[in-house]
């Protein structure tokens, strides 16, 4: 394995040193995403409470990677405003990222009221909790790249599209955006005090992904059973890009937010990858089965039977986030899939997880910082 560099204390800082020492209340850390993040932060010095659900499987990242270890966990759901505010309690946090929602497409079609009462009702109550904190000089919503009314355009939708959705979770995330740019205009409108932006990134993949119904999971779960993976709709084009490259633009405006540029990041903002990484289904599937070596996934591509509808393309345009928070992708879609096929094959092989998802952080930090990786190493989980 290629040895990750020790940071340099008179180097670059990630972030520009922003985020040691602060205190940050993650809502939906158990999840996939809330889990790399409640992690990466712990790295970087932060404080993290996180509040949300128990994860609902014993192969949670957050579970096999030991994250509970890592932050000041508490159980409550979000759609519960008083089991919300005690869960809060006395932490006094500098920055509210809130992640915590009903994220799974197919889930919106099954519990579609549910979906709406989570994505739209529970950051409400989210939002409410922040704007009476004090202590708070930002909020982060986290939100999707499914909040734009899609029209299937061959070109990247930008913040200034109009919202919309053809299905619950869609239209549920367009809520979402509603009611942060509603809270905005309202409470967090000051210049010169707290400010809101909300964050929209494209379909994420990486290690410890254990979710129904999402692709790289359904891919794991069929590979370690030694089955075929059905792929539905593989001619669907989509924005993919590894978990760490929208977690960094998240960071990047907590940062900003803490560090007196609070206007200048409010309000919605676009982490998409490169134009080369928006591939179909199908394609994704091919690379990743070169990328996982021995006993690779095998497919098979067609519909798996009466679905409900999913948008057959999409696509982000992430200038403005380029321009004026310097952020952009990292990683090549090769290099994206190398690691996540590196860290479940780690976890087949029962490795330290948390030992092998923190380098994966620091590897690709190392890269945010320019001290020497010119490629992360597709062996992180070799050793």
């Amino acid at each position: 394995m290629t040895p990750v560099p020790p940071s340099d204390p008179a180097g670059p800082r990630p972030f520009g040193g922003a985020l040691a020492g602060a205190r940050i209340l993650l809502t939906g850390h158990t999840g996939f995403k809330g889990s790399w993040l409640t992690l990466w932060l712990d790295h970087l010095g932060a404080e993290v409470r996180g509040i949300a659900l128990a994860p609902d499987s014993r192969d949670a990242l957050y579970t096999v990677a030991g994250v509970e270890a890592h932050c000041d966990s508490r159980m409550a759901d979000i759609n519960d405003p008083q089991a919300l505010d005690a869960a809060a309690q006395g932490f006094r946090p500098d920055i509210v990222i809130h992640m915590a929602a009903q994220a799974i497409v197919r889930d919106g079609y099954s519990d579609p009221a549910g979906t709406f009462a989570t994505n739209v009702v529970g950051t409400a109550n989210v939002l409410d909790l922040a704007r009476r904190q004090p202590s708070v000089t930002g909020v982060v919503v986290v939100s999707s790249d499914k909040c734009y009314e899609n029209n299937e355009w061959d070109w990247g939708y930008r913040e200034t599209d109009p919202l919309g959705g053809s299905d619950p979770y869609s239209a549920s995330k367009a809520c979402t955006e509603l009611v942060a740019q509603a809270y905005r205009r309202s409470f967090f409108h000051d210049p010169t005090g707290p400010q809101l932006a909300s964050a929209r990134a494209g379909n994420v993949i990486g290690g410890g992904d254990q979710a129904p119904h999402r692709l790289i999971p359904d891919i794991v779960r069929a590979t370690r059973s030694g089955q075929r993976t059905v792929i539905r709709n593989p001619g669907s084009v989509r924005p993919w890009q590894h978990v760490l490259e929208p977690l960094a633009g998240y960071l990047t405006l907590s940062a900003r937010l803490l560090d007196g540029c609070r206007p200048s990041a409010a309000g919605p903002w676009n982490f998409g990858p490169d134009t080369d990484a928006t591939v179909s289904v199908g394609d994704l599937c091919r690379r990743l089965a070169r990328h996982w070596g021995e006993d690779a996934p095998r497919f098979e591509f067609g519909q798996e039977g009466p679905a409900p509808h999913e948008a057959g393309l999409l696509r982000l345009d992430s200038t403005k986030a380029r321009l004026r928070l310097g952020w952009h992708p990292r990683l090549a879609l090769d290099e994206a899939l190398a690691l996540t096929a590196d860290w479940h094959r780690a976890h087949a092989d029962g490795r330290d997880m948390h030992a092998v998802t923190l380098a994966q952080i620091a590897a690709y930090q190392a890269r945010l910082t320019s001290l020497s990786l010119d490629t992360i190493p597709h062996g992180l989980a070799a050793e």
